[in-house]
């Protein structure tokens, strides 16, 4: 499996943190930048992983910034892109459940302890194939 991630200035400490956390699991993980504390456009680090999700590069994306909040709504404007801002487990769960979610929006200010057992969570939940679920997953990728 392999995992892209990607973060803005204000997450480079904390990306550094799951990719070694990653990598001890086992998993492929492809840095998609940035690396230093100099300001950039969180747009297009959340486009370097929507482009890899659409190119079949990556499984699953994790994006970083400030808030989590501007790196989900900008790869939700992309085609194929599901990502979720979560703050717990749960939701972790259910958003590979009910929506097959394939990219993850995290707040730096999270604390990384969370981040792993939310992640543990994310990339061991199958999606349910329900077709409830497939319904609505289609009418979101007519949007697009």
């Amino acid at each position: 499996m392999k995992i892209g991630i990607a973060c803005d200035h204000h997450g480079v400490k904390l990306k550094s943190k799951i990719i070694k956390y990653l990598n001890s699991k086992g998993y492929e993980v492809i840095n998609f930048g940035t690396d230093t504390a100099e300001s950039v456009d969180y747009t297009d680090y959340a486009f370097k992983i929507g482009n890899a999700i659409q190119n079949n590069e990556i499984n699953y994306g994790f994006l970083i910034c400030g808030t989590g909040i501007g790196m989900c709504m900008a790869a939700n404007r992309m085609k194929n892109v599901r990502c979720a801002r979560v703050f717990n487990k749960y939701e972790a769960r259910m958003t590979r459940l009910h929506n097959n979610a394939n990219v993850l929006a995290f707040s730096s200010k999270m604390c990384f302890f969370k981040i792993k057992k939310i992640i543990d969570i994310f990339l061991e939940t199958s999606y349910s194939d329900l077709e409830r679920h497939n319904i609505r997953l289609k009418k979101l990728e007519e949007l697009k």
